[in-house]
């Protein structure tokens, strides 16, 4: 969770300082972007995305730390006051590398004057990772749901092309709880079965193991 909110403010900076310096080329917008992340930006992001995910849980009223689904993560985030904290690190971060004579007056006025724009930049990405996370849910619901569709018929044939899908759309979700659950008991239970020899023929002691493992 905390990574990939990191990830979606870094690229929604990174945009929105090329959209404030047009005129600039590659280079020089990277040198830029490498001034603010050595002048507090980096870290910053790393904390307030820590900060801002705590703050949401806390506003819910999530107290055992995790999210059971991606509406919670949605009203989590809102809550967190992303954007808020963005903006202020953006400040002192372009405050510091000007001090430290890391970027221009000039520079740092354009900056600060289209702050508006990389904020904007940030929220956009931040929805688009929203989004793509609502993606990959359903995408496993639905694999899921095919993985047990041939589980009850005993094409292992099927179950093992659904649960390769349902892997690699593990890797790409925050960890909700409830899906993760129904997910790793699929998992557990194929492995299972596989390891058998493709055997279906599962005791109640075998599938109660598969469960408790979650």
């Amino acid at each position: 969770m905390e990574s990939g909110l990191g990830k979606a403010i870094n690229f929604g900076v990174d945009l929105g300082l090329r959209a404030v310096l047009p005129d600039l080329i590659e280079s020089q917008v990277i040198e830029i972007k490498d001034a603010l992340l050595k002048n507090g930006l980096k870290e910053g992001i790393n904390t307030l995305v820590k900060s801002a995910i705590d703050l949401g849980k806390s506003v819910i009223g999530i107290a055992t730390g995790k999210f059971d689904n991606i509406s919670q993560v949605q009203v989590a985030v809102k809550n967190g006051g992303i954007l808020d904290s963005t903006s202020s690190l953006l400040n002192n971060a372009i405050d510091l590398a000007r001090k430290n004579k890391k970027i221009s007056p000039s520079v740092s006025t354009m900056l600060k004057r289209g702050k508006n724009i990389i904020l904007e930049s940030v929220n956009n990405n931040i929805e688009d990772m929203m989004t793509s996370q609502i993606k990959s849910i359903e995408k496993i619901d639905k694999y899921s749901n095919n993985w047990n569709k041939f589980y009850k018929e005993k094409d292992f044939e099927g179950m093992e092309r659904e649960y390769k899908k349902i892997h690699s759309e593990l890797n790409k979700v925050i960890p909700l709880e409830n899906t993760i659950k129904s997910a790793r008991k699929i998992e557990n239970i194929h492995e299972l079965i596989k390891n058998k020899g493709q055997d279906f023929n599962l005791s109640e002691e075998e599938l109660e193991l598969a469960e408790k493992l979650v």
